[in-house]
């Protein structure tokens, strides 16, 4: 199984950058792992939030294959705790899941096209964050759940 990352617009904080980058690292042990930033609308001021929730959406599809998974990581998505993020993340692999696709959409979220498209949605948390900061929550918690899956310390605060 494949698993990537893919997340609308650049991110222009540093110390993000450097966090998500350290899990990457850190996935790669793990499952063949690719994180993916496209380009997210320019001129924000000419364009509704409709539209530009279209345009990004349609640009976000054609990074899809076919065999992907689409989850997208979204304030009306399922919750979990962890453990059972980690436990369906295990299902997905046994299932003969070839792709997951984990999507953060821009700064106004998904276009009505992209929701339909959607394999599932997933919500980290009731409190909204900003696209930018959920890129390293959400490293953080897909790291988590591979080191519960792996019987691993980390989950219990244990120093790596």
């Amino acid at each position: 199984m494949k698993i990537t990352f893919l997340v609308t617009g650049k991110n222009k904080d540093s110390y993000l950058t450097e966090g998500i980058n350290e899990y990457v690292k850190r996935m790669r042990k793990y499952i063949s792992f690719e994180f993916r930033e496209i380009s997210g609308v320019k001129s924000t001021k000419k364009y509704s939030k409709e539209e530009i929730k279209q345009r990004e959406g349609e640009a976000l599809l054609k990074q899809i294959p076919a065999n992907g998974y689409m989850v997208l990581l979204d304030e009306r998505g399922k919750q979990m705790n962890s453990e059972n993020f980690a436990g369906w993340l295990k299902k997905s692999m046994v299932q003969s899941t070839q792709h997951l696709i984990f999507v953060v959409g821009g700064a106004y979220g998904f276009s009505e096209t992209v929701y339909k498209a959607a394999s599932a949605k997933l919500s980290l948390s009731s409190m909204t964050f900003s696209h930018q900061v959920i890129r390293l929550m959400f490293m953080e918690q897909l790291y988590r759940a591979f080191t519960i899956i792996h019987g691993e310390p980390y989950h219990h605060g244990e120093k790596q």
